[in-house]
């Protein structure tokens, strides 16, 4: 056989064949001596940790295990020990579990676009994440603006009008101003109503109303068209991969704390699309926004609600009290909520021309009672109710039984004891029931059971 076919057969390189047939190395590797050792590996020591972490979260990304290693365990190796160890571990770990990890890929239209163009918004569902402490949903609001790639992220317990608005402010102060326009999907605190394809969308007035006061285009996507804001839904999963995954949490504080804290290591990363690092073209992005206005502007929801005879208002699975001097059972009141505060107003002015009956602040969860005790003045208390268990005679039959020095005597007393004894003595008479019909001139009363009688 020729070097070639021996290589092709053995899977060796045709010199490697050369060597050994020359006779220069011995045919038989050698062998490792009984006492020589593996060297130990720099992953062994975090590989409990790391196999910890994917039977929390299967699908953790290595990149964001890496990160977690060096910046609580003071992990040395490097990102590509990690990657090859999860090669072994991902697999094994899944079938401890039971799972089989997948994922799907879809195409698009890749666009940039120049600073202050543009941001992105978009809300996350988190699910149960703070059952454990009695708040059963936990939402994550996201805005990223598109020429950076520069992330914020705050979370909530509710995806309301005021809620959404308000989310709002605040990464307008975390980016130090406006973008000249915030793309979103067809949310219902942003368009008023779905029209046909091709048809202008109309707005909520709320939204009109905010986006005037800062600045800035409201710039609604086609329906079914996810991929329209891309960059905030790549976010969505990158701030639930590094920030949330495989992690308790007790309040919603400490989940933007732990957000807040992940950012300076988003931003010192070089992003894949354009090729730069996140932080420094962040601050071209935020020189070039629109400054934030002197006053904000607070969204509130307006709904009309009756006023109970208990004279409370049902608004979003809670109550808050009215005055009942100034209100009537079922009437109709308008109800304008705030994220933290519900004022209630009259449809009408009164005399002075104010509306407002009351401001409460905003209850936190469903099924409370917010109440102002002043608000019930004037209203029966109960308390000129009286029960009693005595049996006393009447006020004129006390004064008159009462002797010369205004005490009732013990002989009084006595005689109503006997008198309620001798009452329930008392003799009734039984006949038969002919004798009813020979009164009344009827036909004789007839019946199976003669012995039967009435009183």
């Amino acid at each position: 056989m020729s070097l070639r076919e021996i290589a092709a057969a053995t899977g060796l390189n045709r010199r490697t064949v050369a060597k050994y047939l020359t006779g220069e190395v011995a045919m038989v590797p050698p062998k490792r001596s009984p006492s020589s050792r593996p060297r130990p590996r720099v992953i062994d020591q975090v590989a409990p940790l790391i196999d910890a972490m994917l039977r929390a979260e299967i699908l953790l990304k290595g990149a964001v295990i890496h990160e977690r290693l060096v910046a609580d365990y003071a992990f040395t190796g490097a990102y590509q020990r990690v990657k090859i160890y999860l090669q072994e571990a991902r697999p094994r770990i899944a079938a401890e579990l039971g799972i089989s990890p997948h994922e799907l890929a879809g195409l698009h239209r890749r666009f940039e676009v120049v600073p202050d163009a543009q941001a992105q918004v978009d809300w996350g569902d988190e699910g149960k994440i703070l059952a454990h402490v009695g708040i059963g949903k936990v939402y994550s609001f996201h805005m990223t603006l598109s020429y950076s790639r520069d992330p914020f992220c705050c979370f909530t317990t509710s995806q309301d009008l005021a809620t959404f608005f308000d989310c709002h402010r605040r990464p307008f102060e975390h980016f130090g101003g406006v973008p000249m326009s915030i793309v979103y999907d067809r949310t219902k605190t942003v368009v008023r109503r779905h029209v046909a394809p091709g048809k202008a969308v109309p707005l909520h007035p709320e939204a009109v109303a905010f986006a005037g006061h800062y600045d800035f285009d409201p710039d609604v996507l086609a329906a079914y068209r996810p991929t329209g804001k891309g960059r905030v839904e790549r976010q969505v999963a990158i701030v639930r991969d590094h920030v949330l995954a495989g992690r308790a949490f007790s309040s919603i504080e400490e989940m933007d704390a732990a957000f807040a804290a992940w950012v300076p290591l988003r931003r010192a990363k070089v992003h894949s699309t354009h090729g730069e690092i996140i932080g420094v073209r962040a601050v071209r992005d935020h020189t070039a926004l629109r400054p934030l206005p002197a006053a904000p502007y607070v969204v509130a929801q307006r709904h009309l609600r009756y006023v109970g005879k208990d004279c409370l208002v049902a608004f979003d699975a809670n109550l808050y009290s009215v005055p009942a001097s100034r209100v009537q059972p079922r009437q109709l009141i308008e109800v304008r909520a705030t994220k933290a505060q519900i004022s209630l107003h009259a449809t009408t002015p009164d005399h002075r021309g104010e509306t407002l009956l009351a401001t409460h602040p905003r209850a936190v969860g469903r099924g409370c009672r917010v109440v102002n005790e002043r608000h019930w003045d004037g209203l029966p208390t109960g308390a000129g109710r009286r029960v009693t268990t005595s049996h006393d005679d009447p006020p004129a039959a006390r004064r008159q039984s009462r002797g010369n020095d205004g005490h009732e005597p013990a002989v009084g007393s006595l005689q109503a004891l006997l008198n309620r004894a001798a009452a329930a003595q008392v003799e009734v008479s039984r006949r038969p029931l002919s004798v009813y019909d020979e009164l009344t001139g009827t036909r004789p009363f007839t019946t199976d059971n003669p012995t039967k009688e009435a009183r």
